[in-house]
């Protein structure tokens, strides 16, 4: 066997969704803090992203996380969720999997009952408490970064269902979230497929007619997902985050939690000590809890507290044979869609 590039990875899911976080074998990116090495991989190179995110590597289910030095005095260690797309700032299942496995594997020490972890992300410093229990992590509560509502209830014209109304959010990302009700299906594990090709064609349309970014980092904009939503019997929302080039989050979607609590403080619907349950189409639960209000620019904004559970799965060594045909991936609409 004869590798010309190497790396490993520990092998994490949360709630369903995969995120396989990158331990060993990536140096650093160039960039003086987490957003210009964001900025570095979308706009300048862009060859690791492809080479892990793409079949035979990767799947249409896997992020990778890529843990980098941290940037920031006060952090423990840099992140950036490399997906099919691009690169994206902040996502908080896969930084419930980046802590987890940071402590899990002895990365850090653990403290039992808590440990503290801060993160250096494009979105900010993500503070993460786990409550850990003889050398496991029972569960990984995110400060998330400071959410808002950039646009309520906008609305954009579509050749299939009308007129759709959303809500513009940021929550890490920016997000448009939608009652599935307006597109006539429901959020189950049999409609995912229709879910992701809908949610994706929704995207494009919107972010077709509405640019966003954020007021204080310039490196975080566009529209990066639509997220379904359902109101359930119990007062829980049930989501379905949708990504291209076809996919459905198979999580309750941390940074879609932090925005779905932002609609609802901005609609007076949340007041500081509430809490909601957030559930994927899967049955997996975040629990979240509105902090308080906050300010981004010209943006009333909420401080969210998210909680939810990884679990390991395994761990890999990935390589790049030099003879290797597909060194830099591939995927076919069999699986992805699109």
């Amino acid at each position: 066997m004869h590798w010309k590039r190497t790396l490993q990875t520990v092998d994490v899911h949360c709630a369903g969704e995969v995120g396989r976080v990158i331990t060993g074998g990536v140096l650093d990116i160039p960039g003086n803090t987490i957003a210009a090495k964001l900025a570095h991989i979308n706009d300048v190179d862009d060859s690791l992203r492809r080479w892990l995110c793409s079949e035979p590597r990767g799947a249409a289910n896997h992020s990778f996380v890529l843990i980098t030095p941290a940037c920031h005095p006060d952090a423990n260690f840099g992140m950036i969720i490399l997906q099919t797309d691009q690169a994206h700032a902040m996502s908080g299942s896969n930084s419930m999997c980046a802590v987890t496995a940071i402590l899990e594997t002895g990365m850090m020490e653990m403290i039992e009952p808590e440990t503290l972890v801060t993160l250096d992300t494009a979105s900010g410093l993500v503070r993460a408490t786990a409550s850990c229990n003889n050398g496991k992590v029972l569960g990984v509560s995110l400060d998330m970064p400071a959410s808002f509502v950039a646009l309520s209830d906008g609305t954009v014209e579509t050749p299939l269902w009308g007129t759709v109304s959303y809500d513009l959010c940021y929550g890490g990302v920016f997000y448009a979230l939608v009652d599935i009700d307006q597109i006539g299906l429901s959020i189950v594990p049999e409609n995912a497929r229709l879910l992701a090709e809908k949610g994706v064609e929704l995207r494009d349309i919107i972010s077709a007619e509405t640019k966003i970014s954020h007021p204080e980092i310039p490196a975080i904009h566009g529209l990066a997902y639509v997220m379904f939503r359902s109101l359930e019997e119990d007062g829980a929302i049930r989501t379905c985050t949708t990504l291209k080039p076809a996919r459905a989050d198979r999580s309750p979607c941390g940074t879609g939690t932090n925005s779905t609590v932002a609609v609802l403080h901005s609609k007076g619907e949340m007041q500081p000590g509430d809490t909601l349950t957030t559930r994927s189409i899967i049955g997996g639960e975040f629990q979240a809890e509105l902090l308080g209000a906050t300010q981004i620019g010209r943006f009333p904004g909420s401080r969210v507290r998210i909680k939810g559970q990884c679990w390991i799965y395994g761990i890999s060594q990935i390589g790049l044979d030099p003879s290797d045909p597909f060194p830099s991936g591939f995927i076919l609409s069999d699986t992805w869609g699109g």
